[in-house]
């Protein structure tokens, strides 16, 4: 079948077909790694272009699908890991419930037309931020055009939680935070919450 769907003249990556058997192939050859938090200095600059598109990369693919998992999360960028590569993954429903499973390399978020910006300001989490939740205002439609795996061009487009997913793993990968969008109050109260929270997956110590 193919790896394509067409939309309004527009090609987009099929991340919904055989969604549960990709990611679960995409797991159990992976390994699970400690996820990194808050302050750590790989989440907080522009990652690297991923450039080689090989069996390292590959490996670090399964890797990502495995520590999502574990830690029971919809979206994974590299840096959220500790490694330094603009790569992400996702398993993550749309608000009809229809699951997405897919890889971005390089994501560059398209910039939408003013009629389709419309906001949604629900709850908004993060595993590098853990057992914390504030309210962000993100548009509801996003697209993402970057290269799969093999180094392939692709775009990527969702609505509502899976438009908030792509939106914020790409942010991961410049080096910014769901909290860096945020005011200084809302922000001082996400890192109250996380203080207060015991992450139930295994994460990096800060120095």
């Amino acid at each position: 079948m193919s790896q394509q769907q067409t939309e309004q003249g527009h090609e987009f990556y099929d991340d919904v077909t055989d969604a549960e058997a990709r990611e679960q192939a995409y797991r159990e050859r992976g390994t699970v790694r400690p996820i990194t938090v808050v302050g750590n200095p790989v989440l907080h600059r522009e990652c690297e272009d991923v450039t080689t598109f090989d069996a390292g990369l590959a490996a670090l693919i399964n890797d990502m699908f495995a520590s999502q998992r574990a830690a029971e999360g919809v979206g994974l960028a590299a840096n959220q890991i500790g490694v330094d590569l603009k790569v992400f993954v996702y398993d993550c429903p749309d608000d009809d419930g229809v699951r997405h499973v897919g890889v971005v390399c390089n994501p560059v978020l398209e910039e939408l037309p003013a009629d389709q910006r419309r906001l949604d300001d629900s709850n908004e989490g993060c595993l590098s931020v853990p057992g914390a939740y504030m309210e962000l205002a993100r548009p509801d439609y996003a697209v993402v055009r970057g290269q799969d795996a093999d180094g392939n061009p692709v775009r990527v487009h969702g609505t509502g939680y899976f438009a908030r997913c792509l939106q914020h793993e790409t942010d991961h990968l410049y080096g910014r935070l769901y909290i860096d969008r945020l005011s200084k109050r809302d922000r001082r109260d996400v890192l109250r919450q996380m203080a207060e929270a015991t992450p139930n997956f295994e994460t990096v110590p800060n120095d």
